[in-house]
């Protein structure tokens, strides 16, 4: 086992054409075991439901003419990633990744992805991640569409996996998260920046005439960039057209003097 050991998912599921352009491009790096859920996940977040029936079953695909036995899992993104740590790969992983995502997951939504939550569960538990998104039209987000272009993304996907295998980044960078514009090209130069504040995908209120008819809140992309600050990831993405390219941590605890806020607190 001298080839790094590489964990591929996604949230989009077993069949996305997203997926197996990251598994084609890493394949470069090192032996790239997939384990991805059986189904459509997109939204499911960091979630472990208990309702998943853990069926894990071998597939072969054959991608460009290369057959890869694949692991379709009956569970979440982040329950795909336990599974391909725990019982699936031989050894541990030297770097996870989620995606490539049908879809760009920016500022304070990202908890609500299954691609970012499928990465924050690999780094809850030590494994380098990465997780990736491609910038598509709202229409393409659950589709399998072949009309996306993913050649850029599965570029960088390979680019920013060897960065995390070869340097130590510092403890609290846990995972790192790329948003690709949908016209990105290899050239299109990338930048560090931070989540925006803003939410980027607003609910939407069902429309129905009774609760007892079946539906789900919808969304819609609401990014407001006028006065958005520069360094952010939906600027850097939306208004540059660069790389976005955020280090995230899972410490979620507010960047607030404690001391000064436990005072505030007991007065």
């Amino acid at each position: 086992m001298d080839k790094y050991q590489i964990l591929l998912t996604n949230d989009d599921g077993i069949q996305s054409p997203g997926l197996w352009a990251a598994a084609e491009a890493l394949s470069a790096l090192g032996y790239v075991t997939v384990a991805a859920p059986r189904e459509q996940s997109s939204g499911m977040g960091r979630s472990l439901p208990g309702t998943s029936d853990g069926i894990i079953k071998p597939e072969t695909l054959v991608v460009h003419g290369q057959p890869w036995t694949v692991y379709a899992v009956g569970g979440s993104p982040a329950q795909a990633v336990l599974h391909g740590i725990l019982e699936i790969m031989p050894q541990k992983p030297d770097l996870v990744v989620s995606g490539i995502n049908y879809g760009e997951n920016i500022g304070t939504g990202i908890t609500v992805s299954g691609t970012v939550g499928a990465a924050m569960e690999a780094a809850a538990l030590g494994h380098k991640a990465l997780a990736v998104s491609l910038q598509t039209d709202q229409k393409y987000h659950l589709s399998y569409s072949r009309d996306i272009d993913f050649t850029a993304a599965a570029q960088f996907t390979t680019h920013f996996g060897r960065m995390l295998l070869e340097k130590q980044f510092p403890a609290d960078v846990q995972l790192l998260k790329l948003e690709i514009p949908s016209e990105a090209t290899s050239e299109t130069p990338w930048e560090l920046c931070r989540l925006t504040r803003q939410r980027y995908y607003e609910p939407l209120k069902p429309e129905r005439d009774s609760w007892d008819v079946a539906t789900k809140v919808g969304y819609h992309e609401a990014a407001r960039l006028a006065d958005e600050p520069r360094d952010t990831d939906v600027y850097v993405m939306r208004k540059k057209g660069h790389v976005a390219v955020t280090p995230l941590s899972l410490d979620l605890t507010s960047r607030v003097d404690l001391v000064d806020l436990d005072q505030f607190m007991r007065k």
